[in-house]
């Protein structure tokens, strides 16, 4: 999605206008923004598909066996979790067209249940999510570069967190510098993207077509009756389903790109042709279709790689390759590195203006609601969050990571879910054009229900250290956004940092 960044007068008030607004496929009508009714069926399982494959696919398949302990319930999982990820999906389709507010979970929670959980979804979002998502991309294209170097040796930690912590703050100067640059760049990433899952799953399919299915005898054998355990593998096999995305963004002004592959087209529901009933309809093509091809992937890593082989890889994509590609071996670890390359560029692009989109709600600091004035980009809400992504490689561990940062959003999809049920009962008339069986959300809780509960024993510091961080906010929620008058020592250190902000980043709120 292409920003703008040309300034524009507003037509009514004379003030700037944010590079985020309007939507890149607005229509002004009398001095309205609306958006133009060009997507199709077709385009919406696109979108989803697009959003879905990411770099989950070349780095979750570890975590999984790990956890799974056998051959055949890894690929088990891996299709309940495209059937999960498909309720879900039904799940935000009856929310978002229910409640037709831009905003994501943030919208949902804040309806259901009051300001302070939705700020603090807002708050694990942009504390737990992004920055985690970032530091997981940015490892994902450091040990698919490095792995090939290191084939039959550890790959160094140090040079990967600092090749991770480069490449972040490279794609984060780019983006202050110039967005076109990177938006230009997403069709190349793209078809690297699916070049390479495309050309895993045909050499899987040619590979056991000839016969080398030895790896699938006895494929539930060892396999593991540990439920937390159990917790931990759908947590890395839905990673994969979710697009990380992301998650789902805060949107006020603009459609954004990256968030929850299975609610994303809730904020394209404007665009859509027919949205009520194209809606599920891309949603029933499209998560089959991606857990098809999830399935067929593993199944490819599987046939050619040995469960102690795909879990003492940190780079399955490069191992998987210099088994069967020979001399040209090097052809996926590049795919892959450029994939995790886009994907790490468009994330930091779309996660910065959702930080950006909640300061200016003032649910956080005002600096950084305020663009550069020469490039016009969210400068400040950039630097924040490459500094807390940075932070989050403090570990080089993504299985933790993946875990760490999971827990906390399962929770707050549950909360979103959970809605569904609390607006069938508080609001029994509320129009619904998009309505899913009763059942469907109350299985999808109940799921996700255990999906937090089991891995605490297996994970306790994990879950613990997820559920400080997201309370964290809440002494910030009541002192910073509910208490109306601050006090002066406050507003004078928060002043204070917002003239230094301004003028280190040459910044300044789009209204002056």
């Amino acid at each position: 999605m292409s920003v703008k960044t040309e300034v524009t007068k507003s037509p009514t008030e004379g003030h700037l206008i944010s590079p985020v607004d309007p939507a890149p496929n607005a229509e002004v009508v009398n001095q309205k923004i609306k958006m133009k009714k060009h997507m199709g069926l077709l385009e919406g399982v696109a979108i989803i598909l697009g959003i879905i494959f990411g770099s989950g696919i070349f780095i979750s398949p570890r975590g999984v066996i790990e956890e799974a302990n056998s051959v055949g319930f890894s690929l088990v999982i891996w299709i309940l979790c495209g059937l999960l990820s498909m309720v879900g999906a039904l799940c935000y389709a009856e929310l978002g067209t229910c409640i037709p507010k831009s905003g994501g979970d943030y919208t949902y929670i804040n309806e259901a249940y009051g300001s302070l959980p939705s700020f603090l979804y807002l708050w694990a979002a942009n504390v737990i999510f992004v920055p985690t998502t970032n530091s997981i991309m940015g490892l994902t294209f450091a040990k698919y570069v490095i792995q090939p170097f290191f084939p039959e040796c550890d790959m160094p930690d140090f040079g990967v967190r600092l090749m991770a912590a480069s490449i972040i703050c490279f794609l984060t100067f780019l983006n202050c510098y110039n967005v076109k640059a990177t938006v230009k760049l997403q069709n190349v990433f793209m078809f690297c993207k699916i070049g390479a899952l495309v050309l895993i799953v045909l050499i899987g399919v040619v590979w056991m077509s000839l016969g080398n299915v030895e790896n699938f005898s006895n494929a539930f054998g060892h396999t593991t009756h540990n439920p937390g355990k159990i917790a931990k593998a759908f947590y890395s096999g839905i990673f994969s389903y979710s697009g990380w995305y992301v998650l789902v963004k805060l949107l006020f002004w603009f459609i954004l790109i990256l968030s929850f592959s299975r609610n994303y087209l809730n904020f394209m529901t404007e665009e859509l042709q027919n949205p009520f009933v194209n809606l599920p309809r891309a949603i029933y093509i499209s998560l089959p279709l991606v857990t098809i091809i999830y399935v067929l992937a593993n199944m490819a890593y599987m046939s050619v790689l040995t469960p102690d082989a795909i879990v003492s890889t940190d780079a399955i994509a490069v191992t998987f390759g210099n088994a069967v590609l020979g001399k040209f071996s090097w052809i996926l670890p590049i795919l892959v590195a450029i994939s995790a390359f886009g994907g790490l560029s468009v994330h930091i692009m779309s996660s910065s203006r959702v930080l950006y989109a909640g300061a200016r709600n003032d649910h956080f600091p005002v600096m950084l609601a305020h663009l550069n004035v020469k490039t016009l980009t969210p400068v400040p809400s950039l630097v924040f969050l490459n500094i807390l992504s940075l932070i989050m490689l403090c570990s080089s561990d993504i299985k933790l990571l993946i875990h760490y940062c999971t827990v906390v959003e399962t929770f707050f999809v549950t909360l979103s879910v959970s809605g569904v049920l609390y607006f069938r009962w508080k609001y029994p008339k509320m129009e619904r054009p998009i309505k899913v069986h009763l059942a469907v959300p109350i299985i999808f809780v109940i799921i996700c229900v255990f999906l937090l509960i089991l891995p605490v024993v297996e994970s306790p510091l994990v879950f613990l250290g997820g559920v400080l961080i997201t309370l964290s906010g809440v002494p910030v929620y009541y002192f910073g956004i509910a208490q109306e008058k601050k006090p002066k020592k406050f507003r004078s250190v928060m002043r204070g940092a917002t003239i230094l902000c301004q003028k280190l980043l040459l910044t300044a709120h789009e209204d002056e």
